[in-house]
């Protein structure tokens, strides 16, 4: 029997015609620091362990392992319109992927920063994004939503889920990086707080990423992850900082048509 990867969903996305999954480290074939579900080619695992995990990936929400794709995330706001599937090392650049056509997964890749996926089951057009704090300073969920609604979502039937990230209580940042986005709009201020360590802030990332999708009109836009990255079952980029391991593996968030 084909082995699938276990995964968690999002009320929001839990509909009719509507496929999609959010997973972790669980299930995978991969080893040692890449354990085990590692859905990464950008690390230094076994490219054979990580085509096998997409598989069992795409194999869990019935899709054809072919028809799972992934981008260059580039920490951008660059949106890309999905009429086909491409070919392992031919993904182009960018940070956000929209589609109208049946049995194409979606995959966004991420070890804190936060996956967007949204749909209108009614137009049935979906979407996807990675949103690290330069895609959601720079606008990345706007973007998507508004190649969305170009393909003929709209606002009123949109749902959105933000994936599992890095969560506000382990993202500390220093006063730089809280001076940039105060600037770009005082109102982020709301989402540093104090650190124990002086002059640094715990940001919130996530919750940044919802008010921008509730200013774009999203109902009932989510303003917090599905789960924290650092202290729960995925793989996370700070903490293998922290761990001052070599690298790190990448968790998949998915999303497609039913045919």
């Amino acid at each position: 029997m084909s082995v699938k990867a276990p995964f968690i969903t999002a009320p929001a996305l839990t509909m009719p015609g509507i496929a999609h999954g959010f997973f972790g480290r669980a299930g995978g074939a991969s080893s040692g620091i890449f354990a085990s579900l590692n859905c990464g080619f950008g690390s230094a695992d076994d490219p054979a362990c990580v085509a096998e995990n997409r598989a069992r990936c795409a194999r869990a929400l019935s899709l054809a392992p072919e028809n799972v794709i992934t981008i260059y995330q580039i920490h951008s706001a660059d949106v890309l319109t999905v009429e086909k599937p491409w070919r392992q090392g031919e993904a182009p650049r960018g940070d956000a992927m929209v589609t109208n056509v049946p049995g194409i997964g979606l995959g966004i890749l991420a070890a804190d920063c936060a996956p967007i996926l949204a749909a209108d089951p009614v137009a049935r057009v979906i979407g996807a994004a990675h949103a690290g704090w330069k895609g959601a300073i720079g606008g990345i969920a706007e973007a998507m939503l508004t190649r969305m609604i170009a393909l003929g979502a709209s606002l009123e039937n949109l749902r959105v889920a933000i994936g599992p990230s890095i969560s506000a209580a382990t993202y500390e940042v220093g006063p730089e990086f809280r001076a940039r986005f105060v600037e770009e709009d005082a109102d982020n201020a709301a989402f540093f707080a104090p650190s124990v360590r002086p002059d640094h802030f715990m940001f919130d990332l996530s919750g940044c990423v919802g008010r921008r999708l509730a200013r774009f009109g999203v109902i009932n836009a989510p303003d917090k992850p599905l789960a924290g990255t650092y202290d729960g079952p995925y793989f996370s980029f700070r903490r293998t900082t922290h761990a001052k391991e070599p690298d790190y593996g990448r968790n998949l968030s998915l999303i497609a048509l039913c045919p």
